[in-house]
């Protein structure tokens, strides 16, 4: 117990005589004393050595030892920001801070919330799905027999311990989940992102975003269609741009057509985007399959409708002339950086 008397006495004059007029003053006394290998610490080891009879009161010398060091390290810190003050290292308080870094909305989703904007003027709501997907949603209910192509191994991710629930191939089983519990009239656009076994290059990537579009009720017509996708090409490029149809097949629509507009690479002069013939497909689309319709207890006797798909990186590629798909997910600053201040 008097070991430990002079011990804290001994401490007591150190900490009297402690050089406080280094700048580094504060922090060099808080490691001294009270770091984790610090004399505090250590010398609170030192009760194990005091008799049981006095812990209770060597528990009080320690505790008052504590206090003021811990005292004395609040003075340092009010006198090292004193001397900053002094010093004019803290100067004017009513200066402005330190510029923060906005960040930008990634280009994928300034174009896809302009999809979605362009198509709910015209009625379409939002609608959202899983994307891990039972084969009846993604392929059987959009009439794709068990044979067709997209189901192979090589173009689809299936989850091995359940080989019939596999990741979408398309947003498709968005619109399957929504005929299964909504009977018509229906206007939905179904954004989301969808995967594919492809090697990835500047033109493909084993996920992408699209967005696909279905309307169904009572007299929809080729005409709706094509009227309907007339106007998203004018309000997303401009009025300038030329379109085409061309017929096309897809297992859940019956007639099918993919459209095209001129490269806005190269004008329409032909380059490597658009394979050097002026046109580039932007999406697929057509009228519902009946069949599709049956799956879902739709009269197709009574109801007709249209439907189509896009993916969002060929969007965003023609509106920003983006050359290669693999920026999109590489979260380059530099890339991300010049989409700042775009709204869509």
């Amino acid at each position: 117990m008097q070991e430990l008397l002079q011990l804290i006495d001994q401490h007591k004059k150190d900490i009297e005589s402690f050089d406080t007029s280094k700048s580094n003053a504060a922090e060099s006394f808080r490691i001294k004393y009270l770091g984790t290998k610090g004399i505090v610490k250590n010398i609170m080891q030192e009760m194990k050595n005091v008799p049981n009879e006095k812990k209770k009161e060597a528990g009080q010398l320690l505790n008052g030892f504590k206090l003021m060091v811990e005292e004395k390290y609040e003075i340092l810190k009010q006198l090292s920001a004193g001397n900053q003050q002094s010093s004019g290292e803290i100067s004017d308080f009513t200066l402005p801070g330190d510029d923060i870094t906005i960040g930008t909305r990634h280009p994928l989703s300034l174009v896809r919330n302009r999809i979605i904007s362009i198509f709910s003027r015209l009625g379409f709501v939002l609608a959202e799905g899983p994307e891990i997907e039972d084969d009846w949603h993604n392929f059987t209910s959009m009439n794709m027999p068990e044979n067709h192509p997209a189901r192979d191994m090589q173009d689809t991710f299936y989850i091995q311990k359940n080989p019939d629930w596999l990741l979408r191939t398309h947003t498709s089983s968005v619109q399957a989940r929504v005929m299964e519990k909504q009977k018509p009239p229906i206007r939905i656009i179904c954004p989301g992102r969808v995967y594919r076994n492809e090697t990835v290059s500047a033109r493909a990537h084993c996920f992408f975003h699209q967005v696909e579009g279905l309307y169904v009720d009572e007299n929809v017509s080729f005409a709706d269609l094509k009227q309907t996708l007339y106007f998203f090409v004018k309000e997303m490029f401009g009025n300038d741009v030329k379109i085409r149809f061309r017929p096309s097949y897809f297992p859940f629509t019956e007639p099918s057509a993919e459209m095209d507009i001129d490269c806005l690479i190269c004008h329409g002069k032909g380059c490597n985007v658009c394979k050097h013939t002026g046109w580039v497909e932007i999406l697929g689309s057509g009228m519902v399959n009946p069949n599709v319709l049956q799956n879902f207890n739709i009269d197709p006797e009574k109801y007709t409708g249209f439907a189509f798909g896009m993916g969002i990186e060929r969007i965003c590629q023609l509106r920003y002339r983006v050359n290669d798909l693999r920026l999109y997910s590489q979260d380059d600053v530099r890339f991300l950086k010049q989409f700042a201040g775009v709204i869509n």
